[in-house]
C-alpha cells in the first residue's frame, strides 16, 4: 500500500529533513505519525503527496513507484488519497454541500453521482441536517467533520490526516478521532500525524515515533479500546 524504501530528503546542505526512513504500511491499517517540530512529519506527508521528490530512495503507492509518475499524471494520482488538515482548508463563499461536491466537480463527476455521493458523506459524517450551512456558521469540530467528507468522497483507498485535532478541543478532538477509526474499520488506509500524545495512547494503534529526520521506534500498540 505504502512502501518507503532508504528515503532521504534534503532541502539544502546540513541536516536532512529525512534520512534513510524505510516504512511499510499496509492495506486496512491505521498508523499515527508522531515526533516533535523538525522530526520530519511533515516532509514524510508532503513526500507522499507527490507535492517533494525525494533526494534518495524510492516510495511506492498502490503498487505505482512515485518517481515513475509524470508532473501531468499527478492529479490523477492524487484521486487515491483523502487529505484533512489541521486548519480545515474549507471555500468559505460556498456552503457546506458545495465544499465537499468541488472535491467532485474538479474531477467531472456526473452530476448524478454528485448528488448520491455528497449527501451519504455528510451522513456519515453527522452533518445531514447542515448542507446549506456557510463553513463561518460551523464549529471548529464540524468544520473539520466536513473536511474529513471532502476528503472521503471520492472514494479514495487512502486518507492522510495531517493534525486533524490541532485546532480543536478535547471534546471535538475524540469526536474526530472516533470518526477516523470508523472510516478505518470500512476499509480505509488511515495515517495520522498528530502531537496528541493522550489521543495516541488510547487509541492503541500502530505508532511510528519520527525524530531528526529518522524513525526511532515503530510499535503495535494492542487493540483499540478507547473511551
Amino acid at each position: 500500500m505504502i512502501i518507503l524504501e532508504n528515503v532521504s530528503k534534503s532541502y539544502s546542505a546540513g541536516i536532512p529533513a529525512l534520512n534513510d526512513v524505510s516504512l511499510h504500511i499496509e492495506e486496512g491499517e491505521f498508523v499515527f505519525i508522531v515526533g516533535d517540530s523538525g522530526s520530519g512529519k511533515s516532509t514524510l506527508i508532503k513526500l507522499l503527496l507527490k507535492e517533494l521528490e525525494p533526494t534518495e530512495g524510492t516510495i511506492t503507492i498502490n503498487g505505482r513507484p512515485l518517481n515513475r509518475i509524470k508532473h501531468k499524471q499527478v492529479p490523477r494520482f492524487r484521486r487515491n488519497i483523502g487529505v484533512v488538515f489541521q486548519d480545515f482548508r474549507l471555500l468559505k463563499d460556498l456552503n457546506i454541500y458545495d465544499n465537499v461536491a468541488f472535491a467532485q466537480r474538479v474531477i467531472a463527476t456526473p452530476t448524478k453521482t454528485i448528488k448520491r455521493r455528497v449527501p451519504m458523506m455528510l451522513s456519515m459524517v453527522g452533518l445531514a441536517a447542515k448542507y446549506r450551512s456557510y463553513p463561518s456558521q460551523l464549529s471548529g469540530g464540524e468544520q473539520q467533520r466536513v473536511a474529513i467528507a471532502r476528503a472521503l468522497v471520492n472514494n479514495p483507498k487512502i486518507l492522510l490526516a495531517d493534525e486533524p485535532t490541532g485546532n480543536l478541543d478535547n471534546h471535538n478532538a475524540w469526536d474526530i478521532m472516533r470518526l477516523l477509526d470508523e472510516i478505518n474499520q470500512r476499509g480505509t488506509t488511515v495515517v495520522v500525524v498528530t502531537h496528541n500524545i493522550e489521543i495516541v495512547k488510547a487509541m492503541k494503534k500502530r505508532v511510528v515515533t519520527m525524530k531528526k529526520g529518522v524513525v526511532v521506534s515503530d510499535e503495535q500498540m494492542g487493540g483499540s479500546d478507547e473511551n
